[in-house]
């Protein structure tokens, strides 16, 4: 039987398109999405934009599903009632996080398997907001870590950890562009492990790394400047 998964985002998230993107270029096509309107989401929305240079990878999410057949419904809020109603009228195997705001337990117990996220950085170093830039001004590597979602921020059991090239005369709004499409193609190597019942789990450390608030504008500066000056330490040779 073909895994049944719904798709989660916070409305058009940059982040979320790309990876629905990658995963319907590979067949993966979610039995329904949905979207979160809210002032939250336009705020994230604007920030992930902003952090990408003002481009995006991938369409509206109407756009791409126009001639799917997965519904695309719109809520106040991924974890109020009507999203949980809607979830639970007919459980999906997976719920697939595109982009959200931290889900609440009565969200995460409606799939069938499990919930999973794409997270922008390589956890456990860096959990929380602004992994690119933490990782430039702590001199981490870049990458995307796909795990299991809990109640804690980025702190459930890790599926599938890769870096991210980085070339020197890359910029920081280059490295947050291409982010997205490497956690799409791991999305999508993860739900094809999940359709061979072989899909890895590891436990996290929860006494490494940080939970991180949004990088201070000085700090990424600092950060940004190591891309600038080539003293960033994980350039790929």
């Amino acid at each position: 039987m073909a895994l049944r998964f719904a798709f989660l985002l916070l409305e058009e998230n940059p982040w979320g398109r790309e990876i629905l993107r990658v995963l319907m270029e590979r067949g993966y096509e979610p039995e329904l999405v949905v979207q979160e309107i809210s002032d939250a989401a336009a705020a994230e929305r604007e920030n992930f934009l902003f952090q990408m240079g003002g481009q995006c990878t991938a369409p509206r999410v109407v756009e791409q599903v126009r001639e799917r057949v997965a519904p695309v419904w719109y809520v106040h809020n991924l974890n109020g009632d009507f999203c949980g109603e809607l979830l639970a009228a007919d459980p999906p195997d997976l719920l697939v996080l595109g982009g959200t705001r931290m889900m609440r337990e009565t969200i995460l117990d409606v799939p069938r398997i499990a919930t999973i996220n794409a997270h922008p950085g390589l956890l456990p170093a860096l959990r929380g907001s602004s992994s690119v830039g933490w990782a430039l001004y702590k001199d981490l590597p870049q990458g995307v870590s796909i795990h299991f979602v809990d109640t804690h921020i980025d702190e459930g059991d890790l599926i599938l950890r890769r870096e991210l090239p980085v070339y020197r005369g890359d910029t920081y709004e280059q490295i947050n562009t291409r982010l997205p499409t490497l956690a799409g193609e791991m999305m999508a190597e993860v739900l094809g492990q999940f359709e061979r019942g072989a899909v890895p789990r590891t436990p996290q450390d929860r006494t490494q790394g940080e939970t991180m608030p949004a990088i201070p504008e000085a700090l990424l500066v600092k950060g940004k400047r190591r891309l600038s000056e080539k003293t960033y330490s994980h350039f790929t040779q």
